[in-house]
């Protein structure tokens, strides 16, 4: 079973950073890792992909803040959030899947790490 798991969510005050970590099993090659994030009532958020060719996309209400990028060596997906804003509160969560990443039909999650921004 493909494991996956987040760490480094906290509570950081508006215009501070946060580094997301997510490591998944060594032995799951996956084309597409993802970060999404969830708030109550309302839809999951895609937030960054990264596929294994490079390839990385942001959703726009993150783009020039938030940085995404991958260790191979230690199976582990990062996120580097800068200049938070209250609005990017919310439980980030990890995925991976065999094809392209979708805010829904990921094949395998996390359970989730909580970042929440004061203003």
């Amino acid at each position: 079973q493909v494991q996956i798991a987040e760490s480094g969510g906290g509570s950081v005050q508006a215009g501070g950073s946060l580094r997301l970590s997510c490591v998944k099993s060594a032995f799951y090659d996956a084309y597409c890792m993802g970060w999404f994030r969830q708030v109550p009532g309302k839809e999951r958020e895609g937030v960054a992909y990264v596929r294994s060719d490079g390839r990385t996309t942001y959703a726009d209400s993150v783009k020039g803040r938030f940085t995404a990028s991958q260790d191979n060596a230690k199976n582990t997906l990062y996120l580097q959030m800068n200049n938070l804003k209250p609005e990017d509160t919310a439980l980030y969560r990890c995925a991976a899947a065999d094809g392209e990443c979708d805010h829904i039909a990921m094949d395998y999650w996390g359970k989730g790490t909580l970042v929440t921004v004061a203003s």
